[in-house]
């Protein structure tokens, strides 16, 4: 198969500029954005580092998101606690449940941008 992998992530947003910063400050996600070791940041894309994306559909009624919601955005990070600490201190709401997180999958919490829309913070397994 040609496809090497996930060329972007678009959806609506009421205020995209507002929300565009949002992630930039908060979760360093977006345009002009690098994870550790991937280079300097361009104008454009957000460079990260490769890694396991999970596709995965989900049955229409789920409730492990709004269901107003169309998506729920997964983000890979290393050392969740830290970032999660970080979001605290600024304010953001997180929400961790210990029934999320399993030695095989990895740890979980969720918190939501401004536009009331999840995300999913992800510490896969060492």
């Amino acid at each position: 198969m040609p496809v090497l992998g996930i060329g972007g992530i678009f959806f609506r947003a009421k205020d995209p500029d507002a929300l565009n910063a949002w992630y930039r400050d908060n979760l360093g996600v977006g345009a002009g954005c690098a994870a550790e070791d991937t280079g300097l940041p361009d104008q454009w894309t957000w460079k990260v580092q490769g890694g396991p994306v999970v596709f995965a559909p989900f049955k229409a009624g789920t409730d492990y998101w709004s269901e107003d919601k169309q998506y729920m955005l997964n983000l890979r990070v290393s050392d969740l606690d830290s970032l999660l600490e970080q979001l605290n201190a600024k304010g953001i709401e997180v929400i961790v449940k210990p029934e999320w997180n399993d030695p095989s999958t990895g740890s979980f919490a969720r918190v939501h941008d401004p536009e009331g829309n999840a995300i999913e913070l992800w510490e896969p397994p060492a």
